[in-house]
This record gives C-alpha cells, sequence and structure tokens, in this order.
C-alpha cells in the first residue's frame, strides 16, 4: 500500500480555531508534514502569519474552503494565494476557480458530488462522484476533496470505489476519529486524511501534540506492515 499522510487541520466545526498559533507553536516539531487552516476562524492577517511559521518549520500549508457560490470559493483562491498556501482544497468546482488556480501554480483539489451544510455533508452517487471527478482531471485540477466519512451513504465503499477509479491524490476529510477509520482510509489507498475537530475532542488521548505524533507513528505502522 501507498505511503499515506495525515493533513492537520487546525479547525474545528468546520472553521480555524482562535489559539491556532498557539497550538502549531507547540506541534512545530512534530511527525506530521501537512498543516491547514479552513478559510473561516480568524482574520487574514492572522492567517498570514500562522501560514509563514508553518513554511519556516519546512511544512506543506493547505487552506480549506467551505464554499459553494463561485464568487465566495473564488475569494477562498484567492485568500489561498495571498496566504502563500500549496494546496487549495475544498471549494465546489468552477472553472474560474481552476484556471486561477492553475496561473498561480496553486494545488486545486476540489469537493465532488453535493455537499451542503456547515459542517458540510456529501451526497450524491458514487458513479455520479468518479464520473464527475474525471471530468474535472481532463480540465486540469491535482486530486479531490472527498467528504467520505460525511456522506450519508456507505462512507467505505465510496472511499475504496472512488479512490480505485480516479486517478489522482485524494484526500478523505472530514470526521476521521479513530483508529478504526484511519486503518479505513490507509485500506482504501487514499493520498492523505486530515483530523481537526477529532484532535481537539482529545479522540486520540493526550495533547494536541502528542495525539498528532500517535497518528503519525499508527500510520507508519500499518506503512511498515
Amino acid at each position: 500500500m501507498n505511503n499515506t499522510e495525515l493533513i492537520v487541520m487546525l479547525t474545528h466545526n468546520d472553521r480555524t480555531v482562535e489559539n491556532a498559533y498557539e497550538i502549531f507553536d507547540q506541534c512545530k516539531n512534530s511527525k506530521a508534514k501537512f498543516w491547514g487552516l479552513k478559510e473561516e476562524g480568524l482574520p487574514l492577517d492572522r492567517m498570514k502569519k500562522l501560514y509563514a511559521y508553518m513554511k519556516e518549520y519546512g511544512k506543506t500549508t493547505v487552506l480549506e474552503v467551505i464554499a459553494y457560490t463561485e464568487g465566495k470559493c473564488m475569494a477562498g483562491a484567492k485568500m489561498a494565494v495571498e496566504c502563500g498556501c500549496n494546496i487549495l482544497m475544498g471549494t465546489l468546482f468552477f472553472d474560474s476557480v481552476n484556471e486561477f488556480c492553475k496561473e498561480n501554480k496553486l494545488k486545486y483539489m476540489p469537493f465532488v458530488g453535493k455537499v451542503t451544510g456547515r459542517p458540510s455533508v456529501l451526497d450524491g452517487t458514487v458513479e455520479g462522484m468518479i464520473e464527475e471527478a474525471n471530468k474535472y482531471l481532463e480540465k486540469g485540477v491535482y486530486g479531490f476533496d472527498l467528504l467520505g466519512y460525511r456522506y450519508t451513504g456507505d462512507a467505505v465503499a465510496l472511499n475504496k470505489m472512488f479512490i480505485s477509479q480516479v486517478n489522482a491524490p485524494v484526500c478523505l476529510a472530514g470526521s476521521v476519529n479513530s483508529y478504526k477509520r484511519i486503518k479505513e482510509v490507509k485500506t482504501s489507498a487514499s493520498w492523505a486524511f486530515s483530523i481537526g475537530g477529532a484532535f481537539f475532542e482529545n479522540k486520540f488521548s493526550g495533547s494536541f501534540s502528542e495525539q498528532v505524533d500517535k497518528v503519525c507513528e499508527y500510520i507508519k505502522a500499518l506503512d511498515d506492515n
């Protein structure tokens, strides 16, 4: 199986937490390479400062945007560029956002399916999502932000089938809140998965930095076996 990356989201209930900078400061030497925020929760100047700090410590940076109109999705993409992010996750797909990301060398990983609400919920057919994803790949997107465990149907079946039939990086985002689910993510051969709320809810027992390293060590143990 491929190596699977953890993306640590300093977010809870789909918003960046107020003390995100302080939490990252405690975790800056952790084993996790990928770190991200949401577009809501902190003013832009504080986001830029935090992303710059993440870069100082060699982290790959992600902005996940929970937005459903073209205007808000484009605003999120512009925010990602202004913050110097490496990856834009989320947004519904729009050609204008895709072109903007290409022009600014921003890796674009939009949602697929019918995504609504905040925290977001995923609906739609597995076949429809695969078809949608392959259409976006033809237009040059980098990969996909799949809200697998927010799906109203069979999440495990969706994750496995989608990843097996879409030849691009997929991040399983949202509600990965147990070692059981991490193992399912690993089995699905997903490129990455994100955890935010589960760390804040202490689902992996310990300080924030201890939980991050526990999850990284668990993934490595799965990689080694």
